[in-house]
C-alpha cells in the first residue's frame, strides 16, 4: 500500500507528515504540541538572526535604543514604520518607541494614525489589546521582505 503524506506550508518552510494510512497521519498530527509550529518558527528565526542583520545592512543600524533607519532612499511613513517593526525584537514595538526611533532616523510622522491604517490593511496587529505593542502580521513581514527591502536593495546595488 502507498504511504499517505501531508505537507504543511509554514513561514519557515514545509512540515511533511507521512504514515501508512490516513488514521496514522491524523494520530501523528494530533501528537504535535499545541505551539509546535510557533516554537519551530522561533528556533529557526533565532538561528537566522545574523543573516537578518546582514540583509538590513545599509538600511537599518541597530543601536542601544533600537533599530534606526540609515538608508538615504525616500520611504513612505508606512515603509519606515514597517522596517522599524521588522528590525525590532519579535517584530513588535510600541507606537511611542517607533516614534522615537523614527525621530532618531530623521523622520517626522504621526505614528498612531499610520499604525491604525496599517492595522486596517492587515500589515500590523496588537498581539494583546491591553498592551500598547504593535506587531507585524505575516502579510506585513512578506510586504517588507518582498516589496520594501527588494526595492531598497535594488537601488543600493
Amino acid at each position: 500500500m502507498k504511504k499517505v503524506e501531508v505537507r504543511i506550508k509554514t513561514s519557515f518552510g514545509e512540515i511533511v507528515v507521512e504514515g501508512e494510512n490516513p488514521q496514522e497521519v491524523l494520530s501523528l498530527l494530533a501528537a504535535f504540541p499545541k505551539d509546535f509550529v510557533e516554537n519551530v518558527s522561533n528556533i529557526v528565526s533565532s538561528k537566522l538572526v545574523p543573516s537578518a542583520a546582514a540583509q538590513l545592512k545599509g538600511i537599518i543600524e541597530f543601536t542601544t535604543e533600537g533599530p534606526v533607519l540609515i538608508t538615504r532612499e525616500k520611504l513612505t511613513h508606512y515603509e519606515a514604520i514597517g522596517l522599524i517593526l521588522y528590525a525590532s525584537e519579535d517584530r513588535q514595538n510600541t507606537a511611542t518607541q517607533i516614534q522615537k526611533l523614527l525621530e532618531s532616523s530623521g523622520i517626522k510622522c504621526m505614528v498612531p494614525a499610520r499604525l491604525n491604517e496599517m492595522t486596517k490593511r492587515g500589515q500590523v496587529f496588537k498581539p494583546d489589546p491591553k498592551k500598547p505593542e504593535f506587531k507585524l502580521t505575516v502579510q506585513g513581514e512578506r510586504w517588507i521582505e518582498d516589496e520594501v527591502l527588494a526595492k531598497l536593495r535594488g537601488k543600493m546595488s
